[in-house]
Formats: structure tokens, sequence, C-alpha cells
């Protein structure tokens, strides 16, 4: 799979979940997707969330692995 490809399924994973995060006050920006890893931000209420992390493996990376399953991880990056 090209990197375009893999990128647009990595955007319309996160478009897929981004509703539920916004409805919190957060919102998540896919910053880069390198050998199998995922690195997003976490912007707004999600910087100050002590179940960011919760969200992000279960929600997040499930999300993500489920289009696109050769992710191996998802990584929040500052």
């Amino acid at each position: 799979m090209n990197k375009s490809t893999a990128w647009t399924k990595l955007e319309q994973a996160i478009d897929q979940i981004r509703p539920n995060i916004q409805m919190d006050g957060g919102d998540l920006e896919l910053v880069k997707y390198e050998d199998g890893i995922v690195y997003v931000r976490l912007l707004g209420a999600c910087t100050t969330c002590p179940a960011a992390s919760y969200t992000l493996k279960l929600g997040v990376e499930e999300a993500i692995k489920n289009h696109l399953p050769e992710v191996q991880e998802v990584i929040a990056v500052d």
C-alpha cells in the first residue's frame, strides 16, 4: 500500500471517531505515519484529560487498526 492510500485510511479512521472526541471538548491531529506507528497530537480538552491515554489506546488505536491492520501502535506526541 502506498503512503497516500495509508494516509487516507488513517484520516478516515480518525474522522469516524472524531465526533465522539469533540463531544468532550477534545480533538486530535494526524501528525505522521512511519514504520507501522501512527503519531497523533491530542488537542483541546484531551491535553489535560486523565482518561486521554485510555481514549488513545481503546478508541483511536482500535479504530485505526480496523481501517489499517498493519498499524502496530498509536502514539501521542506534543
